[in-house]
Protein backbone atom coordinates (compact mmCIF):
# COMPACT_ATOMS: atom_id res chain seq x y z
CA UNK A 1 0.00 0.00 0.00
CA UNK A 2 2.48 2.27 0.95
CA UNK A 3 3.99 1.61 -2.19
CA UNK A 4 1.48 2.10 -4.26
CA UNK A 5 0.75 5.90 -2.44
CA UNK A 6 4.48 6.96 -3.62
CA UNK A 7 4.16 5.62 -6.93
CA UNK A 8 0.63 7.56 -7.31
CA UNK A 9 2.27 11.08 -6.08
CA UNK A 10 4.83 10.55 -8.49
CA UNK A 11 1.93 9.70 -11.32
CA UNK A 12 0.91 12.95 -10.52
CA UNK A 13 4.25 15.05 -11.40
CA UNK A 14 4.54 13.47 -14.55
CA UNK A 15 0.58 14.20 -15.46
CA UNK A 16 0.37 17.97 -14.64
CA UNK A 17 3.35 19.53 -16.25
CA UNK A 18 3.17 16.81 -18.92
CA UNK A 19 6.28 16.56 -20.35
CA UNK A 20 8.23 14.59 -17.44
CA UNK A 21 8.87 10.77 -19.23
CA UNK A 22 11.87 10.55 -20.92
CA UNK A 23 14.94 8.28 -21.68
CA UNK A 24 18.06 9.42 -19.26
CA UNK A 25 20.32 9.99 -23.15
CA UNK A 26 17.73 11.71 -24.82
CA UNK A 27 18.15 15.51 -22.91
CA UNK A 28 20.17 17.65 -21.39
CA UNK A 29 19.28 19.46 -17.95
CA UNK A 30 18.91 22.73 -20.32
CA UNK A 31 15.91 20.87 -21.72
CA UNK A 32 13.59 21.66 -18.70
CA UNK A 33 12.89 23.90 -15.94
CA UNK A 34 10.55 24.27 -13.14
CA UNK A 35 10.88 27.91 -11.75
CA UNK A 36 8.93 29.32 -8.07
CA UNK A 37 7.38 32.27 -8.50
CA UNK A 38 9.08 34.91 -6.10
CA UNK A 39 5.96 36.42 -4.98
CA UNK A 40 4.63 32.78 -3.77
CA UNK A 41 5.36 31.82 -0.26
CA UNK A 42 6.01 28.67 0.75
CA UNK A 43 2.81 26.47 -0.76
CA UNK A 44 -0.18 24.87 1.39
CA UNK A 45 -1.01 22.31 -1.12
CA UNK A 46 -4.30 21.50 1.69
CA UNK A 47 -6.69 22.88 0.80
CA UNK A 48 -5.47 25.54 -1.62
CA UNK A 49 -5.34 25.37 -5.63
CA UNK A 50 -2.07 25.43 -6.72
CA UNK A 51 -1.42 26.98 -10.64
CA UNK A 52 1.46 26.53 -12.67
CA UNK A 53 2.40 28.35 -15.88
CA UNK A 54 3.36 25.88 -18.64
CA UNK A 55 5.50 27.25 -21.46
CA UNK A 56 6.93 25.75 -24.55
CA UNK A 57 10.09 27.43 -25.00
CA UNK A 58 11.08 27.59 -29.06
CA UNK A 59 14.99 28.61 -28.24
CA UNK A 60 16.82 27.13 -30.54
CA UNK A 61 20.38 25.10 -29.42
CA UNK A 62 22.65 27.29 -27.44
CA UNK A 63 20.07 29.48 -26.37
CA UNK A 64 18.68 30.09 -22.70
CA UNK A 65 15.22 28.70 -22.99
CA UNK A 66 14.35 30.17 -19.93
CA UNK A 67 14.97 33.84 -21.73
CA UNK A 68 13.64 33.26 -25.02
CA UNK A 69 10.26 33.91 -26.12
CA UNK A 70 7.28 31.51 -25.04
CA UNK A 71 5.73 29.39 -28.14
CA UNK A 72 2.98 27.66 -25.64
CA UNK A 73 1.56 29.41 -22.96
CA UNK A 74 -1.11 27.24 -20.39
CA UNK A 75 -2.11 28.39 -16.82
CA UNK A 76 -2.58 25.47 -15.26
CA UNK A 77 -4.35 25.18 -11.98
CA UNK A 78 -5.24 21.61 -9.87
CA UNK A 79 -7.81 22.23 -6.74
CA UNK A 80 -6.18 19.39 -3.97
CA UNK A 81 -9.42 19.24 -2.48
CA UNK A 82 -11.66 17.56 -5.11
CA UNK A 83 -8.77 16.84 -7.76
CA UNK A 84 -9.96 19.49 -10.13
CA UNK A 85 -8.08 20.63 -12.48
CA UNK A 86 -8.32 23.63 -15.55
CA UNK A 87 -6.11 24.62 -18.11
CA UNK A 88 -6.51 28.45 -19.56
CA UNK A 89 -4.83 28.59 -22.80
CA UNK A 90 -2.91 32.27 -23.86
CA UNK A 91 -2.46 32.30 -27.64
CA UNK A 92 1.51 33.76 -27.51
CA UNK A 93 1.15 36.67 -29.81
CA UNK A 94 -1.67 38.33 -26.99
CA UNK A 95 -0.51 42.20 -26.96
CA UNK A 96 -0.55 43.21 -23.52
CA UNK A 97 1.15 45.20 -21.21
CA UNK A 98 4.75 43.72 -20.17
CA UNK A 99 5.75 45.80 -16.80
CA UNK A 100 8.84 47.82 -17.02
CA UNK A 101 8.55 47.48 -21.16
CA UNK A 102 5.38 48.47 -22.46
CA UNK A 103 3.54 46.85 -24.20
CA UNK A 104 4.60 43.66 -27.13
CA UNK A 105 3.58 40.46 -27.27
CA UNK A 106 2.86 38.12 -24.08
CA UNK A 107 5.42 35.73 -25.19
CA UNK A 108 8.34 38.17 -25.29
CA UNK A 109 7.81 38.62 -21.27
CA UNK A 110 10.25 35.51 -21.11
CA UNK A 111 12.54 37.03 -23.45
CA UNK A 112 12.97 40.59 -21.32
CA UNK A 113 12.70 39.14 -17.70
CA UNK A 114 12.64 34.99 -17.92
CA UNK A 115 10.00 32.88 -16.06
CA UNK A 116 9.14 35.37 -12.89
CA UNK A 117 8.21 38.36 -15.93
CA UNK A 118 6.37 35.85 -18.14
CA UNK A 119 4.62 34.68 -14.49
CA UNK A 120 3.52 38.44 -13.66
CA UNK A 121 2.47 38.96 -17.39
CA UNK A 122 0.53 36.03 -17.86
CA UNK A 123 -0.96 36.48 -14.46
CA UNK A 124 -1.88 40.25 -14.61
CA UNK A 125 -3.72 39.43 -18.01
CA UNK A 126 -6.02 36.02 -16.82
CA UNK A 127 -5.95 38.05 -12.49
CA UNK A 128 -4.35 34.86 -11.01
CA UNK A 129 -0.50 34.79 -10.49
CA UNK A 130 1.01 31.26 -10.66
CA UNK A 131 2.78 29.40 -7.86
CA UNK A 132 5.29 28.00 -10.51
CA UNK A 133 6.69 28.26 -14.18
CA UNK A 134 7.51 25.39 -16.20
CA UNK A 135 9.33 25.31 -19.40
CA UNK A 136 10.99 22.48 -21.75
CA UNK A 137 12.28 22.77 -24.81
CA UNK A 138 10.47 20.83 -27.96
CA UNK A 139 13.00 18.49 -28.26
CA UNK A 140 12.38 17.56 -24.76
CA UNK A 141 8.50 17.32 -26.02
CA UNK A 142 8.93 14.62 -28.70
CA UNK A 143 11.85 13.01 -26.25
CA UNK A 144 8.84 12.44 -24.04
CA UNK A 145 5.65 11.51 -26.58
CA UNK A 146 8.21 8.86 -28.05
CA UNK A 147 9.45 7.46 -24.62
CA UNK A 148 5.44 6.85 -24.00
CA UNK A 149 4.31 4.80 -27.09
CA UNK A 150 2.74 8.04 -28.34
CA UNK A 151 -0.08 9.44 -27.77
CA UNK A 152 -4.37 9.59 -28.69
CA UNK A 153 -6.08 13.01 -29.79
CA UNK A 154 -9.14 13.75 -30.83
CA UNK A 155 -8.79 16.46 -34.04
CA UNK A 156 -11.91 18.18 -34.42
CA UNK A 157 -10.81 19.46 -38.10
CA UNK A 158 -8.24 18.01 -40.93
CA UNK A 159 -5.23 20.53 -41.50
CA UNK A 160 -2.33 20.93 -42.76
CA UNK A 161 1.36 22.98 -42.97
CA UNK A 162 3.64 23.13 -45.71
CA UNK A 163 6.65 22.85 -43.48
CA UNK A 164 5.92 20.75 -40.38
CA UNK A 165 3.52 18.50 -41.79
CA UNK A 166 2.20 18.57 -45.37
CA UNK A 167 0.39 15.25 -45.27
CA UNK A 168 -1.61 16.86 -42.90
CA UNK A 169 -3.67 15.45 -39.82
CA UNK A 170 -7.17 14.13 -40.44
CA UNK A 171 -10.13 14.67 -38.58
CA UNK A 172 -11.19 12.34 -35.87
CA UNK A 173 -9.38 10.37 -33.60
CA UNK A 174 -5.26 9.73 -34.43
CA UNK A 175 -2.42 8.83 -33.01
CA UNK A 176 0.61 11.29 -32.53
CA UNK A 177 4.08 10.21 -32.44
CA UNK A 178 6.67 13.24 -31.08
CA UNK A 179 7.62 14.74 -33.75
CA UNK A 180 3.43 14.90 -35.34
CA UNK A 181 2.81 15.84 -31.90
CA UNK A 182 5.28 18.76 -31.62
CA UNK A 183 3.61 19.49 -35.25
CA UNK A 184 -0.11 19.28 -33.94
CA UNK A 185 1.17 21.94 -31.20
CA UNK A 186 2.70 24.40 -33.33
CA UNK A 187 0.78 24.68 -36.52
CA UNK A 188 -1.50 27.86 -36.76
CA UNK A 189 -1.89 29.25 -40.51
CA UNK A 190 -3.47 26.65 -41.64
CA UNK A 191 -5.81 26.83 -38.52
CA UNK A 192 -9.54 28.40 -38.94
CA UNK A 193 -9.10 30.25 -35.81
CA UNK A 194 -5.34 30.36 -35.96
CA UNK A 195 -3.69 31.38 -32.62
CA UNK A 196 -6.87 30.47 -30.44
CA UNK A 197 -6.69 26.86 -32.40
CA UNK A 198 -3.61 26.10 -32.00
CA UNK A 199 -4.29 26.69 -28.33
CA UNK A 200 -6.53 24.59 -27.93
CA UNK A 201 -4.55 22.01 -29.63
CA UNK A 202 -2.13 22.24 -27.07
CA UNK A 203 -4.32 21.63 -24.16
CA UNK A 204 -5.45 18.24 -26.96
CA UNK A 205 -1.94 17.19 -26.62
CA UNK A 206 -1.71 17.73 -22.74
CA UNK A 207 -5.16 15.87 -22.31
CA UNK A 208 -3.36 12.74 -24.50
CA UNK A 209 -0.28 12.72 -22.76
CA UNK A 210 -2.34 12.69 -19.43
CA UNK A 211 -4.19 9.68 -20.69
CA UNK A 212 -1.00 7.75 -21.96
CA UNK A 213 0.89 8.12 -18.92
CA UNK A 214 -2.66 6.84 -16.45
CA UNK A 215 -2.73 3.92 -18.70
CA UNK A 216 1.07 2.87 -18.42
CA UNK A 217 1.09 3.81 -14.70
CA UNK A 218 1.20 0.81 -13.23
CA UNK A 219 3.65 -1.37 -15.93
CA UNK A 220 6.76 -2.37 -13.81
CA UNK A 221 9.60 0.75 -13.31
CA UNK A 222 7.21 2.88 -16.40
CA UNK A 223 7.18 5.88 -13.75
CA UNK A 224 10.58 5.21 -11.47
CA UNK A 225 12.51 5.33 -14.16
CA UNK A 226 10.67 8.74 -15.69
CA UNK A 227 11.26 10.12 -12.43
CA UNK A 228 14.73 9.53 -11.95
CA UNK A 229 15.29 10.69 -15.49
CA UNK A 230 13.72 14.05 -14.06
CA UNK A 231 15.73 14.60 -11.37
CA UNK A 232 19.14 13.91 -13.12
CA UNK A 233 17.52 16.48 -15.95
CA UNK A 234 15.48 19.11 -14.04
CA UNK A 235 17.15 22.59 -13.47
CA UNK A 236 14.35 24.12 -10.92
CA UNK A 237 14.94 26.33 -7.13
CA UNK A 238 12.68 24.02 -5.67
CA UNK A 239 13.87 21.91 -2.41
CA UNK A 240 13.38 18.04 -3.20
CA UNK A 241 10.57 18.30 0.14
CA UNK A 242 8.38 20.66 -2.01
CA UNK A 243 9.15 18.59 -5.34
CA UNK A 244 7.17 15.82 -3.26
CA UNK A 245 4.72 17.97 -1.57
CA UNK A 246 3.76 19.16 -5.43
CA UNK A 247 3.66 16.06 -6.57
CA UNK A 248 1.45 15.01 -3.93
CA UNK A 249 -1.29 17.36 -5.17
CA UNK A 250 -0.65 16.76 -8.79
CA UNK A 251 -1.52 13.28 -7.66
CA UNK A 252 -5.22 13.81 -6.91
CA UNK A 253 -5.93 15.29 -10.24
CA UNK A 254 -8.73 13.49 -11.93
CA UNK A 255 -9.00 13.10 -15.87
CA UNK A 256 -13.20 13.32 -15.46
CA UNK A 257 -13.13 16.46 -13.43
CA UNK A 258 -10.74 18.24 -15.95
CA UNK A 259 -11.76 21.42 -17.78
CA UNK A 260 -10.10 23.67 -20.80
CA UNK A 261 -10.28 27.04 -22.29
CA UNK A 262 -8.90 29.42 -24.61
CA UNK A 263 -8.64 33.69 -24.01
CA UNK A 264 -10.09 34.29 -27.42
CA UNK A 265 -9.55 38.01 -28.95
CA UNK A 266 -9.07 40.10 -31.86
CA UNK A 267 -6.53 40.33 -34.68
CA UNK A 268 -4.41 43.48 -35.23
CA UNK A 269 -1.61 44.80 -37.08
CA UNK A 270 0.85 46.65 -35.23
CA UNK A 271 4.19 47.84 -36.65
CA UNK A 272 3.73 45.58 -39.16
CA UNK A 273 3.37 42.48 -37.12
CA UNK A 274 -0.06 40.42 -36.81
CA UNK A 275 -1.16 39.91 -33.24
CA UNK A 276 -3.66 38.98 -30.70
CA UNK A 277 -6.12 41.38 -28.90
CA UNK A 278 -7.46 39.72 -26.21
CA UNK A 279 -10.53 40.01 -24.29
CA UNK A 280 -9.38 40.84 -21.24
CA UNK A 281 -12.94 40.98 -20.00
CA UNK A 282 -12.71 37.19 -20.73
CA UNK A 283 -9.69 36.27 -19.17
CA UNK A 284 -10.49 38.06 -15.96
CA UNK A 285 -14.04 36.17 -15.35
CA UNK A 286 -12.01 32.37 -16.99
CA UNK A 287 -9.93 33.93 -13.81
CA UNK A 288 -12.86 34.66 -11.40
CA UNK A 289 -14.25 31.49 -12.42
CA UNK A 290 -11.25 28.81 -12.00
CA UNK A 291 -9.71 30.97 -9.04
CA UNK A 292 -11.04 28.82 -5.98
CA UNK A 293 -12.05 25.51 -7.34
CA UNK A 294 -9.79 25.03 -10.64
CA UNK A 295 -12.93 24.78 -12.80
CA UNK A 296 -15.04 26.21 -15.43
CA UNK A 297 -17.96 26.20 -16.34
CA UNK A 298 -18.12 27.70 -19.86
CA UNK A 299 -15.84 29.35 -22.16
Amino acid sequence: MRRRILRTATIGLVLAIAALVVPDSAVKSTEVALVKVDRANGVDLTPDVVWILAVGSDARPGEDMTRSRGDALQLVGMDTRTGAATAIGVPRDSWVPIPGHGYDKINASLYFGGPQLLGQTVGNLVGIQPDYVFISRFKFFQAMIKDIGGIEVDNPVAFDDTYLKPQGFPQGKIHLGGYDAMAFSRIRHNLLRGDFDRSANQQRVLRGIQAKVRARADVPGFIEKGVLSVMAHLSTNLPPAELFRLAQAMAQVEPRKITSCVVQGGIGNIGGASVVLPYVDMARRLGNEARNDATIEHC
